[in-house]
């Protein structure tokens, strides 16, 4: 801004006591200016169009799958780039593990910046989108599930954190493929369809980033979920074996020992651990 010239009016203040998100689309003339910032975090995820998000050293232009984070207090100067632009975006205090999360790369001086590929932005904009309609909502425990949608879109734009390593998106898509049904065909084969990778691209990747061949990974994820099975539940062993996609119980016995050290009939009657404290 020119030194001298009349600052804008300032625009309204949102009251937030934990979130309030939204979305919408704006024309070319649309702007903020908040001179203070506000007292909360502001997340803006561009979904089409481009934006304008002015940091203390320079503007930062946003295109679609962009996600910008202002800290609090940090002056508000931001609006449409050209034409259009459609944004979602969330107002909030963040929890304080969340910490973290918001540890992004800085552009302008100031303004937080991640980048999303198609896929990923789709479940970043899910939870904002989610957030958005528990924040506007009057059912019980809205605003929790607000935050825990929120909480969702924030790990989401963390896999595509450079400052802690990108996850390929493609990657991302088999391992939530995987977590989607344990009991389904998760063979070497079917992932690789899924991930439309080579076998040896697909067992590259997850050893690169996981650190685990991707089978190994598959096996984790039942192991771990057929432990969750038999401390919460009295199901069988035999049908918790089933459910996590191990059908021979005896091979399930076997690879469940070898995790856990303990057989899974052992593991449900261990005593339970103190509480911390």
């Amino acid at each position: 801004m020119i030194a001298n010239e009349a600052s804008p009016a300032e625009t309204p203040h949102p009251h937030v006591i934990r979130v309030i998100a939204g979305e919408f689309a704006a024309g070319g003339d649309y702007s903020t200016w908040r001179e203070q910032g506000t007292a909360d975090w502001l997340l803006i995820h561009t979904i089409a169009g481009a934006g304008r998000v002015a940091g203390p050293a320079g503007d930062v232009i946003t295109a679609a799958g962009d996600s910008v984070l202002l800290r609090p207090h940090l002056r508000h100067d931001y609006g449409t780039a050209e034409v259009s632009w459609t944004l979602a975006y969330a107002h909030f205090h963040a929890r304080a593990e969340w910490a973290p999360l918001l540890d992004w790369p800085i552009r302008g001086g100031g303004v937080g910046f991640v980048h999303a590929p198609s896929e990923v932005r789709l479940r970043i904009l899910g939870g904002l989108r989610s957030c958005a309609a528990f924040s506007a909502g009057s059912m019980p425990q809205s605003e929790l599930l607000a935050m825990n949608s929120l909480e969702s879109a924030l790990l989401w734009l963390d896999t595509q954190n450079p400052l802690r390593g990108r996850m390929d998106e493609r990657l991302l898509r088999v391992i939530a493929h995987i977590g989607s049904d344990l009991a389904a065909d998760l063979s070497i084969q079917a992932l690789t369809a899924v991930a439309m990778l080579s076998p040896s691209r697909l067992s590259r990747l997850f050893t690169d980033s996981l650190g685990v061949s991707p089978q190994r990974y598959v096996e984790r994820e039942r192991l771990a979920r057929a432990a969750q099975l038999l401390a919460t539940t009295d199901r069988a062993v035999g049908d918790i074996a089933r459910d996590v996609g191990l059908s021979d119980p005896l091979y399930f016995s076997r690879r469940f020992s070898r995790l856990h050290g303990i057989s899974p009939t052992a593991y449900r009657r261990r005593p339970p651990e103190p509480d911390a404290g």
